[in-house]
């Protein structure tokens, strides 16, 4: 490392000064932490403050600063000086705000601050100034792959922000689904009527739009590279290609209806007057174009009675059909409803449902075909049959409790949506040939993990659904719509709009060689060590994004571009070849080292606390920020993600003498909260492996655990901490202290 010039600031601000002996702290800045400046301030924060330490920069060399102040999550842009390596101290919501003021906590709360500001000191000496990714693509142009109304939407959306856009449709016209729709649910008050679908204005305004490539009849042959420099080859029904370079990529390929001569129990696929809601539409719309009402199919006979069957091959509990609710079923029903009604009142309309659900809506468009004379049954169909030209309804009646039957002219099954994903690189490929309908590539990824996008549990596409809608593992490559998960119109509309915005934000980044979110502009990148590589693998397979490839050696390489800084690599690596500029083993490592622990006389345990930054880290700061006190003997550690955390980080603590260490991040699983997808699930999988070295130790496997933890947690964080802090009181002191 070249010559470097630290110094660490103690802010006396927001009661520190009260609580807290910061001339001590200074000291221990100068004598232990080796600063080599140590200064207090009474609010570093202020304009007085930031001036001080911006003069130290200038005239004293400064290069390295760490402040013991509030949390890393606070002041951000007050403390931040570009071109200087920062560590912070977290003595305000850490430390003040989550113990006692009292005089018998006041020893204890003092050795927390020293703490805090040793481990600020231990890690700011073994960080580098991040110098942000050399590899950096220039592209900002945005590919939409799909032209229905997600699509359209990404792409005028990008156009109106300033990016030109390219628009791949598969099919000779542009608009999907909602261009075969006759109208709309209402998406704007008052919510009373069907309102027109406006598909063709927004199909004439993109394609008018001099922004906006437009591609027809053409399928993406393949897609390789990263956020600012994909290259994408387009393949077109007539032959030709064409090679495209990209910034960004949205997936908006939409939906299929599930296929009703699955539910010949409904009359699907039986008689030709059971129909989906799809095939109602185009009914409805040529009907209109000819100026007539809609004909039953079989034989174009008047409809004097129509029944909507809901839930159809949906929210199946048996496994054969469709588990999931698509969402926007029951609103359809009822627009098609009024279809009738508005044409002719006396037909007689019945929508039998389970569960009756308008997302957007409220209950006015509810009350609106209530008002019209549709009627609405609460039960369960349990068959249809063809009686000549009309159709039987069997049906158990839920509120009267009883059989009932109807008869009716036309069926609409309500089935749902199936999205039209790709390729689910999770399903083996001998399972993908023994299908019916064998899934087609859409995106032709050149990546190792696959052609495709990961899948969730119902083949939807693959997006952070809780932390960071749109987000996928693939970094610069978004969904949008009801590939991503069941909607209607107006809220593919509005996701279509999330996704651009990430998407542009993903091309911005990667042309200042910054991460995407969720550290959203992280300048740092993994940097390895191939002379130590042992070539294992594990931090090609375990990356989360697909951002590790290897050469023809096996050796791993690293697409910068594609990171989101994780540091899952790092936590795999058994030989810690794999760092960060300004987060590392030794950053890490140094934080566990700087920490004064007591012998095993002293009756005062040290507990080390493992946080990932994104939830549990948060919920220890909105603790200490209520006042929920806990223990005075844990020392708290952010972590980028729990997959970062290397084995080396708890041989290290065990060795240095910690009674035992807490590891606090997301929840994983099918409803994951992880913001890095896969990390909280490595960790664990990986420390499950630990107790095998506890008991080789001769220590307790309780010395090591771990809890899942949501941002919203600030009240069960210091539960955890003092009931674990309790356990180790418990079970003793660590044998090892002595040897530390």
């Amino acid at each position: 490392m070249a010559d470097i010039k630290t110094a660490a600031y103690v802010c006396k601000g927001c009661g520190i000064g009260e609580r807290v002996d910061t001339a001590q702290m200074a000291k221990v800045a100068t004598k232990e932490g080796k600063m080599h400046l140590a200064r207090e301030h009474d609010f570093l924060c202020s304009a007085a403050g930031v001036q001080s330490i911006r003069e130290d920069i200038d005239k004293e060399g400064v290069t390295h600063v760490v402040i013991a102040a509030c949390s890393r999550r606070a002041k951000t842009e007050a403390f931040d000086f570009p071109g200087i390596a920062l560590a912070r101290a977290n003595i305000r919501e850490g430390v003040i705000w989550a113990r006692p003021d009292t005089e018998e906590a006041r020893e204890t709360t003092q050795e927390m601050a020293d703490d805090y500001l040793r481990m600020g000191c231990g890690e700011l000496k073994k960080m580098k100034l991040a110098q942000g990714n050399p590899q950096t693509g220039h592209a900002k142009r945005l590919l939409v792959v799909g032209g229905g109304i997600s699509g359209l939407t990404a792409a005028l959306e990008a156009s109106r922000t300033g990016y030109q856009v390219v628009l791949v449709e598969k099919s000779a016209r542009l608009g999907g689904w909602a261009a075969e729709i006759y109208r709309r649910m209402p998406f704007r008050e008052p919510y009373a009527e069907p309102q027109d679908t406006g598909m063709d204005e927004l199909i004439r305004e993109v394609s008018g739009d001099a922004n906006i490539k437009v591609i027809t009849n053409a399928v993406i042959a393949k897609t390789d590279g990263a956020p600012g420099q994909f290259k994408v080859e387009i393949s077109v029904e007539s032959g030709a290609s064409l090679t495209e370079e990209i910034g960004a990529i949205i997936q908006a390929t939409g939906f299929s209806t599930y296929d009703i001569a699955k539910l010949p129990e409904l009359g699907g696929g039986k008689s030709p007057n059971v129909i989906d809601q799809a095939t109602l539409e185009r009914l409805a719309k040529e009907a209109a174009g000819k100026g007539q009402p809609i004909r039953r199919p079989s034989d174009g006979g008047e409809v004097k009675s129509v029944v909507f069957v809901q839930c159809a091959g949906q929210r199946d509990e048996t496994g054969k059909h469709l588990s999931y609710c698509s969402g926007f079923c029951c609103g359809a029903s009822i627009k098609q409803a009024m279809y009738f009604k508005d044409v002719y009142p006396a037909v007689d309309t019945a929508i039998i449902y389970d569960d009756l659900r308008v997302p957007g809506n409220g209950e006015d468009f509810y009350r609106s075909a209530q008002n019209k004379g549709v009627t609405f049954t609460k039960g369960k169909v349990t068959s249809v049959e063809a009686r000549g030209d009309a159709c039987e309804v069997r049906f158990r009646d839920l509120i009267l409790d009883e059989d009932a039957l109807a008869a009716a002219d036309l069926v609409v099954l309500a089935t749902g949506q199936v999205p039209n994903s790709g390729v689910n690189i999770d399903i083996p490929a001998e399972e993908t040939e023994k299908m019916e309908v064998k899934p087609v590539s859409i995106l032709n990824l050149a990546y190792r993990q696959g052609k495709d996008m990961p899948q969730l549990a119902h083949g939807f596409t693959d997006s952070h659904f809780i932390c960071f809608p749109y987000e996928t593992r693939r970094t610069g490559i978004y969904s949008a719509g009801p590939v991503r998960r069941p909607m209607d119109m107006a809220q593919a509309s509005e996701d279509a709009t999330g996704a651009t915005l990430k998407a542009i934000q993903a091309m911005e980044n990667a042309e200042l060689g910054r991460a995407a979110h969720p550290r959203s502009g992280d300048l740092s990148y993994p940097i390895v060590q191939l002379d130590g590589c042992t070539q294992c693998k594990r931090c090609t397979v375990e990356c989360p994004f697909g951002a590790i490839d290897e050469d023809e050696k096996t050796y791993p390489v690293f697409n910068e571009s594609r990171c989101r800084r994780c540091g899952t690599c790092m936590g795999a690596c058994p030989v810690r070849v794999i760092s960060f500029e300004n987060y590392s083993c030794d950053t890490v490592g140094a934080q566990i080292k700087a920490v004064d622990v007591p012998d095993e006389f002293s009756e005062k345990p040290r507990i080390l606390v493992l946080a990932c930054e994104n939830d549990a880290y948060p919920a220890i700061d909105m603790a200490g920020m209520q006042k929920n006190c806990y223990s005075a003997f844990v020392r708290v550690i952010p972590v980028r993600c729990l997959g970062s955390v290397n084995t080396i980080w708890i041989t290290d603590a065990l060795s240095a003498g910690f009674d035992g260490i807490m590891m606090l991040g997301c929840k994983h699983g099918d409803d994951y909260q992880c913001h890095f997808v896969k990390g909280s699930e490595l960790a664990s999988v990986r420390m499950s492996k630990i107790d095998d070295t506890l008991k080789q130790l001769s220590l307790e496997v309780d010395r090591v655990i771990s809890h899942e933890v949501a941002i919203t947690d600030m009240g069960r964080v210091p539960q955890l901490i003092n009931d674990y802090a309790a356990k180790i009181n418990e079970i003793g002191m660590s044998p090892l202290k002595g040897f530390a």
